[in-house]
C-alpha cells in the first residue's frame, strides 16, 4: 500500500499547470499576430504558423505532458545514461549528411519526414543525467577530483559539439545550468570556479576563431555603428519595444513585423509583443514567466529527494535563463543569440520540450513534501 500511494502521489499541481496553459495560450495568440502577413504572403493562409504550431507542438505537448505527468520521476534515474548517450548519439548526426543547413548553421536533421532541433531535447535529458548522477548512493566521490573531472569531460563533449553546429548559445545555456546543478548538489568553491574558468577560455577562443561569432560581439558592444549589418536584429527590436509605448500600438498593429524586424516569429517575438502591447503587456509576460520561476523553485523547496530537487533546479534555472537571455538580447543587454522565448516563440521542438518538463515538475509535485 505504501508503495501504491507513492507511485501515485498527491493530485495535479494546478497552480504549475495554469501558468504553463497561460503561457502557451499567450504565445499561440502573439503567434497569430506576429505571423499573419508573412503567412499570407508564404501560403495565402493567414494562419499557416499557428495552425502548424498547433499540430506538431501544442498536441504533441499535451500528450507528453499527460505521460509525463503519470509516469513516477524516480524512474527516469534508471534510463538516464541511456538518455543522455542518446542524445549525444543526436547531436553527431548534425554533422552528417542528415544535418540540415540553414542561415549557415547545421542545428536540425531530418529522418523521413520528421525533422528536428537535437539540441532541445538535450536540455531535459542533459538535466535529467545530471541530476541522476549527481544524487547517485555514491554522490559524494562526485566532487573528489575524479568526479569533478569526469563532470568537465561530459560537460566538454556536449559543448563541443553544440560549437560545431555551431549553437554557441546553447553551448552557454547548457554550460550555466550544468554549473548550477553541480552547484547545488554540493561541490566546491574551487571546483565551480576552474568550471566557469574553463568554459569562459573555452568560448573566448571560440569567439576568436570564428568571423560570425566576431561579428555579433563588435555589433553588441559597438550597436549604433553595426545598426544596419550584423547589429540590425537587435537595432529593430529595440525600435519596436520603444514603439510600443505604455500601452502598445494595438493586437496585431505592428509594423516593423511587417518592414523590418527579422524573425518576428522566433527570436524577435518579444519585440512584436511590446510593440503592440506595450511596457504593459510585456510586464504581463514577465510576471507569467516570474510566477511559474517562483512555482518550480518553491516545490524544489519542499522536494527532500536529491534527485527530484536537481531537477527542479535545473528545469527552474532553465526557463529562467532561456527566457532572460532571449529579452535580453532584444532590449540589448545581451548580444544575439538565437535562443528562443520558452512556451511563446514559433518553433514546435522547443514547445513540446517545454511542455514536457511542466509533467515531469508536476509529477514531482505530486510527490513533494
Amino acid at each position: 500500500m505504501k508503495r501504491l500511494a507513492e507511485l501515485k502521489g498527491k493530485g495535479n499541481d494546478y497552480v504549475l499547470i495554469v501558468l504553463a496553459v497561460l503561457l502557451v495560450t499567450f504565445g499561440m495568440a502573439m503567434l497569430s499576430s506576429a505571423s499573419s502577413h508573412l503567412s499570407q504572403a508564404k501560403t495565402g493562409d493567414t494562419l499557416y504558423y499557428v495552425k502548424h504550431q498547433f499540430m506538431y507542438g501544442v498536441l504533441p505537448g499535451i500528450v507528453l505532458f499527460l505521460a509525463l505527468s503519470r509516469i513516477y520521476y524516480k524512474r527516469y534515474e534508471k534510463f538516464a545514461l541511456l538518455g543522455m548517450a542518446g542524445s549525444i548519439l543526436l547531436l553527431v548526426l548534425t554533422l552528417t549528411p542528415l544535418g540540415i543547413i540553414a542561415n549557415g548553421a547545421t542545428r536540425w536533421i531530418q529522418i523521413g519526414s520528421l525533422t528536428f532541433q537535437p539540441s532541445e531535447p538535450l536540455k531535459i535529458l542533459f538535466i535529467i543525467y545530471l541530476a541522476a548522477w549527481l544524487s547517485s548512493a555514491r554522490r559524494h566521490d562526485r566532487h573528489t577530483r575524479g568526479g569533478f573531472i569526469a563532470f568537465l569531460f561530459i560537460l566538454g563533449i556536449i559543448i563541443f559539439l553544440l560549437l560545431k553546429q555551431p549553437a554557441t548559445s546553447t553551448a552557454i545555456l547548457i554550460s550555466i545550468i550544468a554549473g548550477i546543478m553541480y552547484f547545488v548538489s554540493g561541490s566546491r568553491w574551487s571546483h565551480l570556479f576552474i568550471t566557469a574558468c574553463l568554459i569562459g577560455a573555452g568560448l573566448a577562443i571560440a569567439v576568436l576563431i570564428s568571423p560570425y561569432r566576431m561579428t555579433r560581439i563588435q555589433a553588441f558592444i559597438y550597436p549604433e555603428q553595426n545598426a544596419q549589418t550584423s547589429g540590425y536584429q537587435a537595432s529593430q527590436g529595440r525600435i519596436a519595444i520603444g514603439a510600443g509605448g505604455l500601452l502598445g500600438v494595438g493586437y496585431g498593429q505592428s509594423t516593423t513585423k511587417i518592414r523590418s524586424l527579422p524573425e518576428p516569429l522566433g527570436d524577435s517575438i518579444f519585440a512584436v509583443i511590446g510593440e503592440e502591447l506595450g511596457f504593459a503587456g510585456s510586464m504581463l509576460l514577465l510576471g507569467l514567466f516570474l510566477a511559474l520561476i517562483v512555482r518550480i523553485f518553491l516545490i524544489a523547496h519542499d522536494t527532500r529527494d536529491q534527485f527530484g530537487h536537481l531537477l527542479l533546479m535545473g528545469f527552474g534555472s532553465l526557463i529562467a535563463i532561456q527566457t532572460f537571455v532571449n529579452i535580453s538580447a532584444i532590449i540589448g543587454l545581451l548580444p544575439s543569440t538565437g535562443i528562443a522565448l520558452p512556451f511563446v516563440s514559433y518553433g514546435s521542438s522547443s514547445l513540446i520540450v517545454f511542455m514536457g518538463i511542466i509533467g515531469i515538475i508536476n509529477n514531482i509535485s505530486k510527490h513533494s513534501d
